[in-house]
């Protein structure tokens, strides 16, 4: 039930976040990405916001034993490039640029404007299924390994550990 409430939490943040930056408007985004019309700089402002708590925070983790919500960090491992690495955000993009937004403000434009997504959230749908089959090899390659897919749990060493190595 922890669980559950920390996650409603922050996806309500999300979704907030999302409203108060206007994220949820198509025609925001697709200015945006109009450089050379109605360039409109403000998502790269957000992006820039975003990017940066994420940078601190991220670097906190590393001051912590352990997580305030769960019993052990989990942070990526893998650094290949493979080809879902490659397809999968160039075709996140497109979508992103065609529809002028992506799964978190599809699914927020459901409630604030139907007729909007209409057509975005079956198109998001299908694209969930079709990537099911490469999921679904990324856990079984993880669980042969005893790992979650794409994360490699356990501690994250503590700055002054990491030296006496």
């Amino acid at each position: 039930m922890k669980g559950f409430f920390i996650a409603f939490v922050m996806g309500t943040t999300m979704g907030l976040g999302l409203l108060v930056s206007d994220m949820s408007n198509p025609a925001k985004v697709q200015n945006f990405l109009d450089f050379f019309g109605t360039w409109d700089a403000s998502l790269a402002i957000v992006m820039a916001a975003g990017i940066a708590v994420t940078f601190v925070l991220y670097h906190l983790t590393r001051l912590m034993k352990r997580p305030l919500f769960a019993d052990r960090f989990q942070f990526p491992h893998r650094t290949d490039i493979d080809l879902p690495l490659i397809v999968g955000p160039s075709l996140f993009g497109i979508g992103w640029g065609l529809a002028g937004m992506c799964p978190g403000p599809g699914l927020q434009v459901i409630v604030l404007s139907p007729s909007t997504a209409v057509w975005f959230v079956p198109a998001m749908l299908v694209g969930l299924w079709l990537g099911r089959p490469h999921h679904r090899k990324a856990r079984k390659t993880a669980h042969a390994r005893g790992e979650r897919a794409g994360l490699v749990p356990g501690p994250v060493p503590h700055p002054a550990s990491a030296h006496e190595v």
